[in-house]
């Protein structure tokens, strides 16, 4: 019989920031949480999504682990609850202070989709 692994989880996290703040949540992302995210066990990848809307950009974080033990290394015993430093916390209007977790159930993609940074506009 073979061991059933664990599915892949996808936490997903969403913020606004504050609008005499643009970009800032991206260059702490990038700077400082994603640098530190790779050396996580159990990390796969992460991705920020954003969009404006009526002068208000929302920011979306998708990160990708192996398992929800993972996560629990990552969020603690409450994996459920966000992890916003104060740095991101200064730049930020509002944000969700659950995230949600999803079981990645199918995905297609290629090998040179990795550590990709776009210009910021």
């Amino acid at each position: 019989m073979v061991a059933r692994q664990a599915p892949m989880i996808l936490r997903m996290w969403r913020g606004r920031e504050r609008p005499d703040r643009a970009g800032a949540y991206r260059r702490h992302l990038e700077a400082a949480v994603f640098p530190n995210l790779r050396s996580l066990p159990g990390f796969l990848g992460a991705s920020l999504l954003q969009r404006t809307e009526q002068g208000e950009t929302e920011v979306l974080v998708l990160t990708k682990w192996s398992s929800m033990a993972a996560v629990e290394g990552f969020a603690g015993a409450e994996p459920h609850r966000a992890v916003v430093e104060p740095e991101a916390r200064a730049v930020l209007a509002s944000f969700d202070e659950i995230v949600t977790h999803h079981e990645i159930v199918s995905e297609v993609g290629t090998e040179d989709l990795s550590d990709r940074r776009f210009p910021q506009v």
